[in-house]
């Protein structure tokens, strides 16, 4: 299938994804919107022996949920890293910067050993290819996504998984 990207994971992988995806209660809103998509694969990877590990990065930074809505301001999540950029709640625009340097961090630890991360689209702690900077969807990565790039890893959202864009593929021991 062209235009579709192949992720190999086989009993004892660590898979990572957006807790959001999952069904926590986690996101910015208060409300639980998991994605379909993501609970099967979950499910599938389980039944399989891969671990699959989820994190919010906004919640292992310290911001509660409900909480403020958030944007990149002045760059993407590459730029928050090196000081160019910042991020600001929504309404009041009070800078959560650090909030957000530090549960990327936390969630790259939590994360460790994961061939794989399942990502929330348009996050600003999440979006990956475009986010949310300057109040409008824009090319970029949040401030995890940016994070898991510059490491090399693997990562998709879950626009990709739910558009068939992304087909993982667990193999059995033999």
């Amino acid at each position: 299938m062209k235009g579709v990207w192949r992720v190999r994971l086989a009993r004892g992988d660590r898979l990572a994804c957006s807790a959001c995806l999952l069904g926590e209660l986690c996101r910015y809103d208060g409300v639980s919107k998991p994605c379909p998509a993501a609970l099967t694969l979950a499910a599938r990877c389980r039944r399989a022996g891969v671990e699959v590990v989820a994190v919010c990065p906004e919640v292992l930074g310290g911001l509660a949920c409900p909480r403020p809505g958030a944007y990149l301001a002045g760059g993407d999540g590459h730029a928050a890293h090196a000081g160019l950029a910042r991020v600001r709640t929504a309404e009041q625009g009070r800078d959560v910067t650090a909030a957000f340097l530090r549960g990327a961090r936390r969630a790259f630890e939590r994360a460790t050993g994961a061939r794989f991360f399942l990502l929330k689209a348009r996050s600003p702690s999440c979006g990956l290819g475009r986010t949310e900077i300057d109040g409008a969807l824009a090319p970029g990565d949040g401030v995890l996504a940016a994070l898991l790039v510059q490491a090399g890893i693997a990562c998709m959202t879950d626009e990709d998984l739910s558009a068939g864009r992304l087909r993982i593929v667990i193999s059995r021991p033999r």
